[in-house]
């Protein structure tokens, strides 16, 4: 066993009700933090399941979750009750939403009605006021712009071995330039910033999903969240259901009061923050595989590159970009990692 679960474990069974508690794992995700379930009866009414969160303080800041999470719940959007915290060891108990991710879950045939939860619930989220006592840090260019280096820095050179000159950079530079200014033209909103399939849960007795890892949760553009969704770097959909849900969460959230946009107005902010989220993800999906040795996300960086392809295709703007995409880097990550994955195929 080591330190940490041990200094965990000790933690838990000193909480009233869970004297007898043993840590069993859950999962880790991508990041320093584990999860781990334990039983107990914390208030005298019979045992059940609970989840632990280990995070490091030095590696993990427990408080922008801690204060999301308790503001997020009096709003009624469904984040897991905190039922103990200490923030000084890095340790949570919360309530256990279950195993059963959105991604597991999905099919052809049930996607229309948990996609349409998931929206809703979305917009519980964006229309989210500030905590007094934690307010959003903003989705500013300095934050879009390092999301965007990761791409470069972290997939194209590090991992695919490739030699950036002097005119592929100036066309990342003008690449990024486009993608930032359409970013921060779009209203702002609360952004979870990780809204997929991999972090909703399907909750018995309800038909809303459970919502975990918003600690990075910003004050940013509108489209943010509803193209994590529906271009999720985990599963792919045809372009019909994607346009037919694009249009679903316009309207909502339209009739919510976040926005006043036309249908090929957020098509557009859809297309171009997409865009922005993709390179930060294919970057990040590298950097996982080589800085932490997670390499199982090197499998989801075709299916990533795949969309980026797509939406520069379909940009006048971007047709530089578009060209050095699938001439150079395509073909280098077929070579190393697998087929990029398109709806032309």
């Amino acid at each position: 066993m080591d330190t940490r679960l041990k200094m965990l474990t000790q933690w838990v069974r000193d909480l009233p009700g869970f004297d007898q508690a043993t840590p069993l794992p859950v999962s880790g995700d991508a990041s320093f933090r584990r999860y781990f379930r334990v039983s107990g009866d914390p208030h005298g009414t019979g045992s059940q399941n609970y989840i632990v969160m280990d995070a490091p303080p030095e590696h993990e800041d427990c408080q922008p979750f801690v204060a999301i999470a308790h503001h997020w719940r009096t709003l009624d959007i469904a984040v897991p009750d905190l039922v103990y915290e200490d923030l000084t060891r890095g340790f949570l108990l919360l309530e256990d939403f279950g195993d059963q991710l959105m991604l597991g879950a999905l099919s052809a045939g049930n996607a229309d009605e948990l996609y349409s939860a998931a929206m809703d619930e979305l917009v519980r989220i964006q229309r989210a006021s500030d905590s007094p006592d934690y307010p959003l840090p903003t989705y500013d260019l300095e934050l879009l712009d390092r999301e965007m280096a990761l791409f470069p820095d972290w997939l194209l050179t590090r991992k695919l071995g490739l030699t950036l000159g002097n005119g592929e950079r100036a066309l990342l530079e003008t690449t990024f330039a486009f993608l930032r200014e359409s970013a921060l033209a779009q209203p702002e909103v609360a952004v979870h910033r990780d809204y997929h399939s991999r972090n909703l849960l399907i909750r018995p007795g309800t038909d809303r999903p459970g919502v975990i890892d918003f600690q990075d949760a910003v004050r940013g553009p509108v489209t943010y969240d509803l193209v994590s969704l529906v271009k999720d770097c985990y599963i792919r959909w045809p372009e019909e259901r994607i346009s037919q849900w694009t249009e679903q969460f316009r309207l909502l959230s339209a009739d919510a009061g976040l926005h006043k946009a036309d249908q090929a107005t957020f098509r557009q902010w859809l297309e171009l923050m997409g865009m922005q989220r993709h390179l930060k993800a294919a970057g990040i999906f590298a950097r996982l595989a080589i800085r932490d040795g997670k390499t199982g996300f090197l499998k989801d960086i075709p299916r990533t590159v795949g969309y980026l392809v797509e939406a520069s295709s379909r940009q006048a703007a971007l047709r530089h970009f578009h060209e050095w995409l699938t001439d150079d880097v395509v073909p280098a990550i077929e070579r190393q990692i697998g087929p990029v994955e398109t709806h032309g195929q």
